[in-house]
């Protein structure tokens, strides 16, 4: 993407990541709260960083916010506007950050689904092969896709964050939102590269994991 481009594109990306962040802080005030109809009694901004922390602590989810993001960049195709360019690069870890929340609420509010860790494992196994292989699907699809990973992933945060929700929710997705900026940069640095095998290396590395992540499920059904 040229520099010119990039630039605009970054300032089209500015209102989306600012329009996601309000509704994230709209959205988690009404967040769960204890059985006596009251907020866990802890500090709002240890709350936040404790939830900042998350998604930095379990390498799976650090590799399927990272991925997502990485795929965003290394799949994208040439557009005639910058408008379309940034819609596609942010469609992606957009669903997936908005899914996320979507998901800890879930959780928060005692709602689950069966084969979370599972769908986790499968998550880091589809996007290390779309890394890898820097497949392009259409806007939408991928939007859709990432979004039903994202879910696995929420619902698995959402079941071990604590203290105050809103807080913890709120650092949760901007960490999140971290992790793919983190993904979308090293991707269109490598789009600038002939070295095309460091995203494949990348790339069998996530599946690798997921794979791994995913065998116990897999010898059990056999």
């Amino acid at each position: 993407m040229p520099k010119t481009s990039f630039r605009r594109t970054i300032v089209v990306c500015a209102p989306w990541a600012a329009g996601l962040a309000a509704a994230t802080l709209t959205s988690v005030a009404q967040a769960h709260v204890g059985a006596d109809g009251l907020a866990h009694q802890h500090g709002a901004f240890d709350s936040f960083t404790a939830g900042a922390a998350h998604p930095l602590t379990g390498l799976d989810h650090l590799a399927a916010m990272v991925s997502v993001g990485l795929w965003s960049a290394l799949s994208l195709r040439p557009q005639s506007t910058p408008a379309a360019s940034a819609r596609q690069l942010l469609a992606a870890p957009l669903a997936f950050a908005a899914t996320l929340l979507i998901g800890a609420l879930m959780a928060l509010n005692g709602l689950t689904l069966p084969g979370v860790e599972p769908m986790i494992a499968a998550s880091l196994l589809a996007l290390g092969l779309l890394v890898a292989t820097r497949t392009a699907l259409p806007t939408g699809v991928g939007a859709a896709l990432v979004a039903g990973f994202a879910l696995s992933h929420g619902l698995a945060h959402g079941q071990e964050l604590g203290g105050h929700a809103s807080a913890a929710l709120t650092g949760m997705v901007l960490s999140t939102m971290a992790l793919h900026s983190v993904g979308i940069g090293f991707g269109l640095a490598l789009r600038q590269q002939r070295r095309r095998w460091l995203p494949r290396i990348a790339g069998v590395g996530v599946a690798a994991l997921g794979l791994g992540l995913l065998s116990p499920a897999i010898a059990g059904v056999f």
